[in-house]
């Protein structure tokens, strides 16, 4: 990853959104040739030199103060991802190169998988920052049934959300849930460019998909930490699931993934039903096991 080209292609992005009438600055007539603020209404905005700015804004953060950070951060009018995603990449250009390296695959305990199995009536499945799937009950396979398939290894989301087609009809919003994917990773990206598995996995979908190549030059960050998809199960049809992360803190790299229905709707009926054929598999087979 390109940490220069990344800041060039981020702030111009950023500079782009902001219309001079949401950021304040008077307009006197004549035709403007870009979308959003000038680079020198941003330099003036933030309190700093135009020349100082265009530095920025070509990739150079190197040695940028955090009082300059944050003035643009309210110029820029950046929310919370945005503004972690921008300090993220001045650090990584001020700070010592890191070279690439492979990190150790994150691994649950013995008390984090039995802790798993035992949330019986929640979908729950553990994943690396990646999107795979380390552990999982068996509500959490049911939910997600492309992602396990019977006796192979489990698929990682984003290859599936980007180069598998079921999940287009598993996502009837696909679009809305692959730009959050893409979103989520270029966040990761900025926290950790030198990660070999990552680097990997975005050439890989870069190469092979145009969506994800096109949204990733976009240079969006979010954070997905809590909200709703709607998903077409194949067995209980429609649903809409609330979802909420969580940092397993004794697990660094691993979130826990749970997901739940609003009561009295078709979407809790259609849990239940799940949750029955899911416990009537398991009689049958007896294979309600943590998949580790």
């Amino acid at each position: 990853m390109n940490t220069r080209a990344d800041v060039q292609q981020f702030l111009t992005a950023l500079r782009g959104r902001i219309t001079p009438e949401q950021a304040g600055v008077t307009v006197f007539g004549g035709e403007r040739r870009v979308p959003g603020l000038r680079r020198e209404e941003v330099a003036q905005l933030a309190g700093i030199s135009t020349a100082y700015y265009t530095r920025m804004e070509r990739g150079d953060l190197s040695g940028v103060s955090e009082s300059v950070l944050f003035a643009l951060v309210r110029t820029l009018q950046l929310n919370e991802a945005e503004t972690t995603h921008l300090f993220d990449l001045a650090r990584e250009a001020t700070g010592p190169r890191r070279a690439p390296r492979t990190k150790p695959r994150p691994r649950v305990s013995p008390r984090v998988a039995q802790l798993i199995d035992m949330m019986g009536d929640v979908p729950a499945i553990a994943m690396t920052r990646l999107g795979d799937p380390v552990a999982s009950n068996p509500l959490g396979r049911a939910l997600f049934p492309d992602l396990f398939p019977a006796g192979q290894a489990a698929l990682n989301s984003a290859r599936y959300m980007f180069l598998d087609e079921r999940s287009k009809v598993f996502y009837p919003d696909w679009e809305t849930s692959a730009r959050e994917a893409v979103s989520a990773m270029r966040l990761l990206a900025g926290q950790d460019p030198g990660d070999r598995a990552l680097m990997a996995l975005v050439g890989e979908l870069a190469t092979r998909s145009t969506q994800f190549r096109t949204w990733w030059g976009g240079h969006t960050v979010r954070t997905h930490s809590t909200g709703t998809k709607n998903i077409h199960h194949p067995i209980v049809g429609d649903m809409t699931l609330g979802y909420e992360v969580l940092a397993l803190v004794s697990a660094p790299g691993l979130n826990l993934m749970t997901y739940l229905t609003e009561p009295a709707t078709p979407s809790a009926d259609a849990m239940n039903l799940l949750r029955s054929w899911t416990a009537s598999e398991a009689r049958t087979d007896g294979t309600a096991h943590t998949t580790r």
